[in-house]
């Protein structure tokens, strides 16, 4: 349901600024990706009643819109972040780094910060590493790394990368890409100007506009929507605790119009025991985007 309420505040973030809204899959981490996902999401949208301009079944301009079948694109942005001596081979373990790390500062879901311990590492050493361990590839975060930006709901942030974070991951030890660096060279390349998404990445987004940066790719503007919370525990829902999605509510009798209203609801947007469509929804709010974005506090 949290992620459904920010697909529906992205929605009409777009649709208020007579803008596209575009959706991508991202299944970079293939092993994780559960069969059939993907469709009964595009499913549950749909029943929404929330569309799409571009995206993985109508296609578009900067297709595919799929991030497994964009490959190609990440293996050239990574090339010249190789070019510019900014990544470099790392051959530490998870357990390695908090161990290195004295007095760990949290990068958020990122755990302690990366100490640099293979920055510097002579040729040899690689050598002798890549012997027993295949490397990460992690961004050489510059010396002056402090990124400030407006969010749209979080207000003025601030963030030290190099401080609170470290050199980061930009292709893990499996190959597989990071989430860190393929969205940046999506919404580049997609053009996107308007990220929406939960306050839980929030702790990225200085990351992210720091490749922007170096990479010489547009800024898009950032909203961090807040996370819907459980009552009883006061922590976020999670698929992982078996939170409610669409199918009980249908199996129970529930419409869209109940379902949209719910969370339009639970965001102050509209009162509550409304029924309406997204597109009725998006009539109520006769509003600039920025009078909505007031309206929803973290």
């Amino acid at each position: 349901m949290g992620n459904l309420r920010t697909a529906l505040l992205a929605w009409l973030c777009a649709r208020l600024e007579q803008g596209c809204f575009i959706l991508r899959i991202e299944d970079l981490d293939l092993p994780r990706v559960r069969f059939g996902a993907t469709e009964r999401m595009l499913y549950d949208l749909r029943w929404l009643g929330l569309d799409w301009d571009e995206g993985p079944d109508c296609g578009g301009p900067h297709a595919p819109y799929t991030q497994s079948e964009r490959l190609h694109h990440y293996h050239t942005y990574l090339k010249q972040l190789e070019q510019a001596d900014l990544i470099y081979p790392c051959y530490c373990s998870r357990a390695e780094i908090v161990h290195a790390a004295s007095a760990p500062q949290q990068g958020a879901e990122d755990g302690p910060r990366y100490p640099g311990t293979c920055r510097n590492l002579s040729t040899r050493q690689r050598q002798e590493r890549a012997r027993v361990r295949q490397p990460s590839l992690r961004f050489r975060v510059p010396e002056k790394s402090v990124i400030r930006f407006n969010d749209l709901v979080a207000g003025p942030v601030e963030q030290d990368v190099g401080q609170v974070v470290g050199d980061f991951i930009v292709r893990r030890s499996d190959g597989i890409f990071a989430y860190q660096f393929a969205v940046v060279v999506d919404d580049a390349l997609m053009r996107i100007n308007q990220v929406v998404r939960g306050v839980d990445l929030l702790s990225s987004a200085a990351r992210q506009l720091l490749l922007f940066r170096v990479l010489g790719f547009p800024e898009p503007t950032f909203a961090h929507m807040p996370l819907i919370m459980d009552n009883d525990t006061g922590k976020r829902l999670s698929k992982r605790d078996g939170s409610m999605g669409l199918a009980p509510l249908r199996a129970a009798g529930q419409t869209p119009q109940h379902i949209i209203g719910q969370l339009a609801t639970s965001c102050g947007l509209i009162p509550d025991g409304t029924l309406l469509t997204p597109s009725q929804l998006l009539s109520a709010c006769h509003r600039s985007l920025y009078d909505i974005m007031a309206k929803i506090t973290l």
